[in-house]
C-alpha cells in the first residue's frame, strides 16, 4: 500500500504541517495544494525523507511553484491544483474536466477549504480541506492492490 498526506490552505501555519506530517509516518509522498508554499517549501526542505509536490493557490503571490500539476504515483495519475483557476467554489465541473483531459485517476484540489471526498466514473476526488480554518483538517490518499481510498482526517488538537 501506498499512503499519500495530502494538505491544502495552510495559511502560514508551518506548525500544522508538521503535525500531520507526524501523525501520518507512513506517507511518504505529500501534495500541497496552495496557499501556503512558503511554508510547504521550508518544510519539503527540512524533511528530505518525504516527496513533495507543491502548486500554489491564490494566496502565494510571487511563488515559483506550478499552478496544476500530473504525477504518476504507485502507477496511479494524479492531476492537483489549488482549485481558484477552476472556480471550484461554483462546482467541480472544470476541475473535473482538466483531470480527465490528463487522463487522471485522482484529482486533488483545495481553495474551499472544505473536505470532500467524491468518486464520478472512475475518477476519484479529493479536497483536504483546511490545516488553518475551522476544524483543521488534511486528507490521505491510499493506493491499494484492490483500488485508490480517499478519505479525510481531523488534524488532532
Amino acid at each position: 500500500m501506498t499512503r499519500i498526506l495530502v494538505v491544502s490552505d495552510t495559511h502560514g501555519n508551518e506548525r500544522a504541517l508538521w503535525q500531520a506530517l507526524e501523525e501520518q509516518p507512513d506517507a511518504r509522498v505529500v501534495f500541497h495544494l496552495g496557499d501556503g508554499a512558503r511554508e510547504a517549501e521550508s518544510v519539503a526542505d527540512a524533511c528530505r525523507d518525504r516527496e513533495f509536490h507543491i502548486v500554489r493557490g491564490n494566496g502565494d503571490w510571487g511563488s515559483r511553484f506550478p499552478e496544476t500539476g500530473l504525477e504518476i504515483v504507485a502507477g496511479k495519475r494524479i492531476f492537483f491544483t489549488h482549485g481558484h483557476r477552476y472556480e471550484v467554489k461554483m462546482g467541480l465541473y472544470r476541475a473535473v474536466c482538466a483531470a480527465r483531459e490528463r487522463g487522471a485517476d485522482v484529482l486533488l484540489f483545495g481553495h474551499t477549504h472544505h473536505p470532500l471526498t467524491d468518486y464520478d466514473d472512475g475518477l476519484y476526488i479529493l479536497n483536504p480541506g483546511s490545516l488553518s480554518y475551522g476544524r483543521p483538517t488534511y486528507g490521505l490518499l491510499d493506493i491499494t492492490e484492490g483500488g485508490i481510498v480517499p478519505h479525510t482526517v481531523s488534524l488532532r488538537s
